[in-house]
């Protein structure tokens, strides 16, 4: 093992993190309209105040504009905080250099030398899984980021990325996929399991189906945008898990709907990173952590989850 694969303990020392999608995003999130820059700044300091020291980006956020602000409030912070950004695979890169020519942008937006996770957001249509690996791998010997993860692969996919990092002596650090209560397929299809068994931490995003496990929507009152079309059928079966979800988080001291939501998530052995848009969201967000649910209450929201999608029995990337 070298000295990089001794450093993929600190995401497993990690129970929640911060994602910043809504910083910038414009299209989903409607920044600049709902919130700004000084809401997310708000939320970044509430949230390392309060022990969430983790931050996951990406270079597509706000096309970039997620990293820069990341970037000046780092600069303003004398809080330790872990640095997670992502590569896009845009059709247009198709070698293993284009990906520490990506990180090196990225580092430049946010006014750092290196990252701590840097992750592939998507599997690409013009390179496989090794060639994307080859390219991490270069930027690890560059020093600029310690520790390499993958998002949105499959089991087929993870395995393959996990062997061709072993050929240099790195860990594959992370699988960032989406998991939360109302979309459990990591857990059905093997993937979450297979994690656990390789040491790869499994961080879910929007662990919070995009404000749907906050309480706040219902069919009369559905989210704003393309939100409220996509999640047309999912608010029907609602009611009842947000009803569970509450009596549960009385029985914890008044725990939120959404911090039980994400403290199942927790208790699953997942590293959610819950967005914010302002301190308010930010403090809800980090009262999700530190606690534990009890074995009964896990298997209640189970129950209660379990056929509130169908489920295919196969991964949905392979």
């Amino acid at each position: 093992m070298t000295e990089v694969s001794n450093e993929t303990h600190f995401l497993h020392a990690i129970e929640m993190g911060l994602g910043a999608w809504q910083w910038g995003d414009r299209v989903i999130w409607g920044y600049g309209q709902t919130h700004a820059e000084k809401d997310v700044r708000a939320a970044f300091d509430v949230s390392l105040n309060l022990g969430i020291r983790f931050v996951d980006t990406a270079e597509i956020y706000g096309s970039g504009l997620s990293e820069r602000l990341l970037g000046r409030f780092l600069k303003e912070t004398d809080l330790p905080v872990l640095v997670a950004t992502k590569f896009f695979p845009w059709p247009w890169r198709f070698t293993k250099g284009t990906i520490p020519r990506a990180l090196k942008g990225s580092l430049e937006r946010m006014g750092l030398d290196s990252i701590d996770l840097y992750q592939v957001h998507w599997p690409a249509v013009t390179m496989s899984p090794e060639t994307m690996m080859e390219g991490m791998v270069e930027c690890v010997k560059r020093g600029w980021t310690r520790t390499v993860g993958v998002s949105n692969f499959g089991q087929n996919r993870m395995l393959r990325a996990y062997s061709a990092l072993a050929q240099h002596g790195i860990p594959l650090a992370s699988n960032q996929v989406h998991y939360s209560l109302l979309s459990r397929e990591v857990e059905k299809n093997g993937t979450l399991a297979r994690c656990k068994e390789l040491g790869i931490r499994l961080i879910a995003y929007s662990p919070l189906e995009k404000g749907l496990l906050t309480g706040k929507y219902s069919l009369k009152n559905p989210p704003p945008g393309v939100r409220g079309s996509q999640y047309a059928e999912l608010l029907k079966k609602l009611p009842s898990v947000i009803k569970l979800l509450q009596e549960i988080g009385q029985n914890h001291g008044d725990k939120t709907i959404s911090q039980v939501a994400l403290n199942w998530l927790i208790c699953k052995g997942a590293l959610p990173i819950p967005g914010a848009k302002n301190s308010q969201q930010a403090e809800m967000n980090a009262g999700g952590a530190g606690w534990q649910l009890t074995e009964e209450q896990i298997a209640r929201l189970d129950h209660a989850t379990d056929n509130i999608r169908e489920y295919s029995s196969r991964p949905p990337s392979s």
